[in-house]
């Protein structure tokens, strides 16, 4: 069992539900991605997306663009990247870390090469925004034969040829995109994604995370109604935009607490 697999079995034995937390690598500079990550599991995170920089992020919205052009600008590669995730796994051996960016970073260094540093360094899972499921069966099952888990996205429009070619192949959970749309798109329906989500738990056969939209602890909370997991990114982007240099890790520890009480709250 994964990491991932492990935490997720771990949350549903205790009747709680996932928070990932999504930042850039390198953004708002390279001196702040571990504390940064840190600081994201003293805040309540059980899983941490981490962002590779890439010029065209095609699925991005502005904010997290915005981001990555400015950890690009800093120096940050896919290579300084796994060096970072490697030096938090020597002060925490327990929380997954799942790289989610695009193809060619990885093509630039070689998939065999990726895969074996990636596991040397203590990855978790990958998602590749550009490797739909048709076009990645055997990068996947490299990344499964290493012990990390391949992740995929569905979306509203997914068919059911999709949900099973995504339930052959992934594995630790899937990242629902809960809008038609990029990240920190605005429009999240709500009701829409609770309709949704009990049939693709059960087509997929693994958790579900819920990402895109997701801004507040109400929207936080509405979706953990029915995910398995609540996935934040743009926004957590944005309270580091929008702090202080020196406050940006207090800002950010602070929005995350809010998203994690909301989850843990009672049921009314």
């Amino acid at each position: 069992m994964s990491r991932i697999q492990s935490t997720f079995a771990q949350l549903a034995a205790q009747g709680r539900k996932a928070l990932i937390p999504f930042i850039t690598a390198g953004y708002p500079e390279p001196a702040l991605m571990l504390p940064l990550m840190r600081a994201l599991v003293d805040a309540g995170a059980d899983i941490i997306e981490l962002g590779v920089p890439f010029s065209d992020p095609m699925a991005d919205g502005p904010t997290i663009q915005r981001a990555s052009e400015c950890a690009l600008r800093h120096g940050m590669s896919l290579r300084r990247v796994l060096s970072a995730v490697r030096e938090f796994r020597v002060e925490d051996a327990s929380t997954p870390v799942v790289l989610m960016g695009y193809a060619n970073p990885i093509e630039a260094m070689g998939a065999d090469v990726f895969v074996a540093e990636a596991k040397q360094a203590g990855v978790d899972g990958v998602l590749v925004v550009d490797y739909p499921p048709e076009e990645c069966a055997g990068f996947a099952g490299q990344l499964k034969a290493n012990g990390m888990d391949p992740v995929f996205l569905l979306a509203p429009t997914s068919t059911d040829a999709r949900f099973g070619q995504v339930a052959e192949l992934g594995s630790g959970y899937i990242y629902y995109v809960s809008l038609r749309g990029v990240t920190g798109a605005g429009h999240l329906d709500l009701d829409e994604v609770a309709r949704r989500i009990p049939a693709i738990r059960d087509k997929v056969g693994m958790p579900v995370g819920v990402g895109f939209g997701i801004r507040d602890a109400a929207s936080a909370r509405r979706i953990a109604t029915v995910a398995d997991a609540v996935v934040i990114g743009s926004r957590i982007i944005e309270e580091i935009e929008h702090s202080p240099p020196g406050q940006v890790i207090a800002n950010v520890s602070a929005f995350l607490r809010g998203i994690r009480a909301a989850l843990d709250a009672p049921a009314i």
